[in-house]
This record gives structure tokens, C-alpha cells and sequence, in this order.
């Protein structure tokens, strides 16, 4: 895979690596895609689709302080 050095350029996660990052597997991803909170992919292909690495990081962060909100009350 080829790595860009603009810090501007666009990465695209495929689900197997979204699995990994979130923990989540491809029905709960699925899952949560159709109630509206996770992001949804983009189409790369006939049969492919991607996400974009900024929207599941930023998905994955949104969890991370909801939790720790959530811990203080």
C-alpha cells in the first residue's frame, strides 16, 4: 500500500480493518450503519466499499468521551 505524505490526503479503510480498529464485526457494523451511527462507506467499486480513516477515528473518539462523560456523573 502506498503512503502519502500529504497530511491532507484521504485514506481509505476497508472493512477488515475496520473490524480490527473498532472491534466490531461486519453485522454490527452493518447494524450500526443503519441507525444512523457509524459512518457510512463509500462505494469504490461494483462490489467494493471503503471508509474513510477520519470519520472512524473521529466515530472512535465520539465512543472514548461519551464513556468518560458518562463516567464522571
Amino acid at each position: 500500500m502506498e503512503q502519502s505524505n500529504d497530511p491532507n490526503a484521504i485514506v481509505i479503510l476497508r472493512r477488515p480493518q475496520v473490524e480490527k480498529r473498532t472491534g466490531l464485526t461486519k453485522s454490527g457494523i452493518y447494524f450500526l450503519i443503519n441507525n444512523g451511527s457509524f459512518p457510512r462507506p463509500v462505494p469504490l467499486g461494483i462490489r467494493a466499499v471503503g471508509w474513510i480513516e477520519a470519520e472512524v477515528s473521529a466515530w472512535l473518539s465520539h465512543k472514548c468521551e461519551k464513556r468518560l462523560t458518562q463516567a464522571v456523573r
